[in-house]
């Protein structure tokens, strides 16, 4: 082997070693930044709740079943927080997760003074979350209430039919997987939807009328599926309070006896540790200080777990859908 070559080795060696002390710094690096983070910032202690503190739960977007969020209350229930805020900006979602979430919210609130924020919107099945609380408190533009039930399938017959396309089927008896989309919906489908619908309905507006005092007078006004601000909300009680989150805390010191000047503080839900903002930007400053570009790049682009939101919503919906204007 000529001396050439053995300088090539060498340098080869070389290269290699240095690519793993980069990509080795670069991890004891991050991972000396994350834990910093999460040591002294309050926001990233994933759902840990301090003692001698107000928890504030943010419940956002539509709501699905979810049985981390379930755990996650669970873990918050035997914390140290003193009392509990939910911040609430949903327009639903399905019957079930919205059930099972409320119920997750009675169970806290037998442990802990509990109240409810409306931030701009608690529709259906959002409001469903609300009335867990025996205590709502919204803005005066806030939107509540769309008690109702609502079960959406797209019908795509007339479009085969144009296409010449023609689904076949065998199933066991006519209402199996009644509608499907691909024909006219029979009768006696619809009939079965129709039950099922009435049932939810039934039972949203009895826990309407139980959680929120109502006679069947007061329920037939505000259970036709519409939704009201929170000035008309108060009068019509969907809710008990107009204001925010002091004024929240406030009702908690002066009505369930917490004590007077507590911080409130976060409590995730559903931390996704990877996409931290704190612990994206260490990363891809630290990866592009050690040369690494590319993929300081991507972190920046996508995170280091980029949360994947589940598209499909099963079942019966209490969701709010504002009609999209031409």
């Amino acid at each position: 082997m000529s001396l050439d070559s053995d300088i090539i080795v060498d340098r080869r060696r070389i290269r290699r070693k240095l690519t793993f002390w980069r990509v080795a710094a670069a991890l004891i690096a991050i991972a000396a930044v994350a834990g910093f983070a999460l040591i002294a910032t309050p926001g990233a202690r994933g759902t840990f709740a301090a003692a001698g503190s107000i928890a504030r739960v943010q419940i956002e977007g539509l709501i699905r079943s979810d049985s981390d969020r379930t755990q996650a209350l669970e873990r918050l229930e035997n914390s140290q927080a003193a009392a509990v805020i939910v911040h609430i900006n949903s327009p639903g979602g399905t019957t079930a997760g919205s059930e099972q979430l409320y119920d997750s919210l009675v169970r806290l609130k037998a442990k802990k003074p509990l109240v409810v924020v409306v931030e701009g919107l608690a529709a259906s099945g959002g409001y469903i979350t609300a009335i867990a609380s025996d205590h709502i408190i919204a803005q005066q533009s806030s939107l509540v209430g769309s008690i109702g039930v609502l079960f959406q399938f797209p019908n795509v017959s007339e479009l085969l039919k144009t296409v010449g396309v023609k689904v076949e089927e065998v199933k066991s008896s006519p209402l199996k997987a009644a509608p499907n989309g691909f024909e006219p919906t029979s009768p006696e489908a619809r009939a079965a939807l129709d039950a099922l619908v009435k049932d939810s309905y039934a039972w949203f507006k009895g826990l309407v009328k139980e959680r929120r005092g109502m006679d069947d007078t007061q329920l037939e006004k505000v259970a036709d599926g519409r939704v009201f601000t929170g000035r008309q909300a108060i009068d019509l009680k969907l809710i008990d309070q107009l204001g925010d989150e002091k004024t929240a805390v406030t009702w908690l010191v002066e009505q369930k006896g917490v004590k007077k000047g507590l911080t409130v503080r976060d409590y995730k839900l559903q931390p996704r540790f990877g996409d931290l903002p704190f612990l994206k930007a260490a990363a891809a400053v630290t990866l592009e200080a050690l040369g690494l570009g590319s993929i300081a790049h991507q972190i920046g682009q996508t995170g280091v777990a980029q949360a994947v939101d589940r598209l499909g919503m099963d079942g019966m919906l209490a969701l709010w859908q504002p009609a999209a204007s031409n």
